[in-house]
This record gives C-alpha cells, sequence and structure tokens, in this order.
C-alpha cells in the first residue's frame, strides 16, 4: 500500500458512509495474570449505538495512521509458518458464518497472548467489512455519479488497546450536600492509543493483495517484531529510521565520515529529484548502482560500482537491497535538518542546507551561514561585522 492508499480506506470510517459497510465486530478481553481470555462479545455493528459506533470508528482510524514505515508496516507473509495467519485471516475474510469468523479470530487472539504478557488487561477488537471503491471520480455535473460503479473490498482490521483503571476523584453532592470520593470500579478502554493493529488484505490502488498485511505499531519507529514474525508470520522488515542509517552508513563507507555541507546538501536534493519526477505512486527504491549515480552527481571523488557494491554487501549484507528514497531524503516541506552545538541548535531544510558551512576563524571552528536579509533576534537588527 501506498499512502494514498492508506488514506482512501481512513477517511472511510464515519457514520453513514455508504463506501464503507462493517458487518461485524468482536471484542476479547483478556486479563493481565494469566493472559486468558475473561470475556468475548460479538455484535453486529450497525446494532452499537451512534455513540459506541463513533469511538470505535476513530479507534480504526488511529489504528491507520501515521507514515508508512514509520508507524505503518506493509508486511510480506512467509512462504510457510505453523497455523499460518494469512490462512487464518484468509478463512475468517471468506467465512459467512459469524461463528466460524470469531473461531478463527480467537485462533489469532490465542498467538497474540501465547508467548506476551501484559502489565494490564488487554482488549483485542475484530472488525469485518466491505470498502467500496468508485471506478471513476464522480462528477457532481455529471447525470450519473462515479458511484454506480465501484470496485468491492471485503477486509478484517484488528486493533489492540490497554484498559485502565479510573482516578479516584472527589466529587460534591448536590442533593445530600456534601463532598464524597468517587469509587469506578469498572476498566476504561482507552480506544485512542491503540498498541498495534492490522489490516487485511493489503490494498493497492484497486486490488487486494491476500499475500501481505498492513501492521500498525503502536509508535512511531518502534515496530514489535514479535508480533510481525510470530503473531502475523511476517517477513522481516525495516523501518524508515534503519534505512535512513544504513543509507548513512554507505555513504560513509564510500566518501567517508566527514563531507561538507554542499555536497550532502546535493545528495539530498538529488535523491528529492527523483522523488519528484517519479510519477508513480510508490516511493521509488535506490540499489547500489542508484545510490553510485547520486553520490557521483553530488560531487563525491572517486566514486565507482565496486565501492559502493561493497559497502552494500559490509554493511546490510546484500548488495541487491533497495533503499526507498523517502526514507533517506529530511522532508522538504520542513525545516527538518537539525544542527546541533553547545552553543546553539539550528533547524535548517534541506534546500537551505549549501547555505550553511563550516569555518575556521582565528583558530576556531565556527558555523557559517549565508543570508539575504538582515538578521533579527530579539527585535533587535544585528550589525555586519567585516573579517
Amino acid at each position: 500500500m501506498n499512502k494514498k492508499d492508506v488514506a482512501n480506506i481512513r477517511k472511510q470510517f464515519k457514520l453513514n458512509n455508504d463506501l464503507m459497510k462493517i458487518t461485524d465486530i468482536f471484542n476479547v478481553y483478556i486479563r493481565k495474570e494469566s493472559s486468558d481470555i475473561y470475556h468475548e462479545q460479538s455484535h453486529p455493528f450497525p446494532m452499537l449505538d451512534h455513540e459506541q459506533q463513533e469511538l470505535f470508528l476513530s479507534n480504526f482510524k488511529k489504528v491507520l495512521t501515521g507514515q508508512l514505515d514509520v508507524k505503518l508496516f506493509e508486511v510480506k507473509f512467509k512462504r510457510e509458518a505453523e497455523d499460518h495467519s494469512q490462512q487464518i485471516l484468509l478463512n475468517g475474510l471468506q467465512s459467512s458464518d459469524v461463528e466460524e469468523w470469531k473461531e478463527q479470530m480467537l485462533l489469532m487472539v490465542e498467538k497474540m497472548f501465547k508467548d506476551v504478557q501484559y502489565e494490564v488487561d488487554m482488549v483485542v477488537t475484530f472488525i469485518r467489512g466491505e470498502y467500496f471503491k468508485p471506478t471513476k471520480r464522480s462528477n457532481e455535473e455529471a447525470e450519473e455519479s462515479g458511484r454506480n460503479e465501484v470496485y468491492s473490498h471485503p477486509f478484517i482490521l484488528c486493533s489492540i488497546n490497554q484498559t485502565e483503571q479510573p482516578k479516584r476523584t472527589l466529587l460534591f453532592d448536590y442533593i445530600e450536600k456534601e463532598f464524597k470520593s468517587s469509587v469506578v470500579v469498572d476498566s476504561i478502554i482507552n480506544l485512542t492509543s491503540p498498541v498495534a493493529g492490522f489490516l487485511f488484505p493489503s490494498f493497492t490502488e484497486n486490488s487486494a493483495d491476500v499475500n501481505r498485511v498492513l501492521y500498525s505499531a503502536g509508535k512511531p519507529n518502534q515496530p514489535d517484531f514479535h508480533f510481525i514474525e510470530e503473531v502475523l508470520n511476517g517477513d522481516e522488515i525495516m523501518t524508515a529510521q534503519d534505512d535512513k542509517a544504513v543509507f548513512e552508513e554507505i555513504v560513509k563507507a564510500v566518501a567517508g565520515d566527514q563531507v561538507d555541507a554542499s555536497t550532502l546538501a546535493n545528495v539530498y536534493e538529488e535523491v528529492h529529484r527523483m522523488m519528484v519526477e517519479d510519477e508513480g505512486e510508490d516511493t521509488p527504491k535506490l540499489d547500489y548502482k542508484d545510490v553510485e549515480r547520486v553520490l557521483t552527481v553530488s560531487g563525491v571523488e572517486d566514486v565507482d560500482s565496486d565501492k559502493v557494491e561493497t559497502a552494500f554487501q559490509r554493511v546490510i549484507d546484500d548488495e541487491k537491497y533497495e533503499l526507498k528514497a523517502s526514507s533517506i531524503v529530511p522532508n522538504f516541506n520542513t525545516k527538518s535538518i537539525k544542527i546541533q552545538t553547545k552553543v546553539a541548535n539550528i533547524s535548517i531544510s534541506p534546500q537551505d542546507l549549501k547555505y550553511v558551512k563550516q569555518v575556521n576563524y582565528n583558530g576556531k571552528r565556527c558555523i557559517l551561514i549565508e543570508v539575504d536579509e538582515d538578521t533579527m533576534i530579539e527585535g533587535f537588527k544585528l550589525i555586519p561585522e567585516t573579517f
């Protein structure tokens, strides 16, 4: 899935939406002490009151919120695994019987808590439904809407949430005219911050891919590898943070660990250019030949294919590995590059990095920033100094 695919399905989780039909919801309550099922409950989703539907729909949006390779990860299923989750999810997706669907989802719950024990009670929520996507954009001026023809995508979505104990509070009883401490024993299910979740199958444009599942981590760049490999039976993944670290180590192996700001700016601008020029929705990837070309046109000296290929082999142990361009380039729309010193921390955008230099002045290292306008500090205009 790309970010457009994720955004398309995420925005459909709203009340009274004819492009999203959620048929069933299944909640399973897990006790922290034993990891056993304490309670399970299934309902047709339309039978829930509107307030509950809104709470759950907001939760499902949270599962699908975040950047790809940072919080959301498209995971490819392993070819072989014991009690393969791909088959379990397929059985649940294709079953027309609610009880059979619940049995398959309970198999997933069993895998989730087989080797893991949480510090609090947990609630696992499954829904199954159908996502409809118009075959063409609707035209308000046309007599027939584009929704008359739609692609139909059955899906299963899972959300895993923690429970919290309510805090004790002091209340004022207006009738008895006295202060009382509140005593609430019911657990609160935190639907605003799911700790994990997934969407099956993965969607690419107008087709479903049952060989992949979209996994959602609880926090950015902190995927649960045990969940991915043992629960979902997925292949290993690389986060955007991992890709960036690999790219940096490869560049250091080829060009050395010292580089001037203008060369680094050229590298970022060249990779960004590749992303802008790419017409497809998928993020372009860089193999060792692409990295060689980027470094060469950016002004790095003594770059050749053998050196870059060897760097790939040494750093990632795979000379055929491909780096995602979006993972290795800072955000060009914000001041995403941080320059940290003991004196000051400076934030600049990647395209402005070329205006930064480290220079020696009177035997001291200084940062020189080229500017076109007067510099203001606390409302005062700095006096230009000539060295």
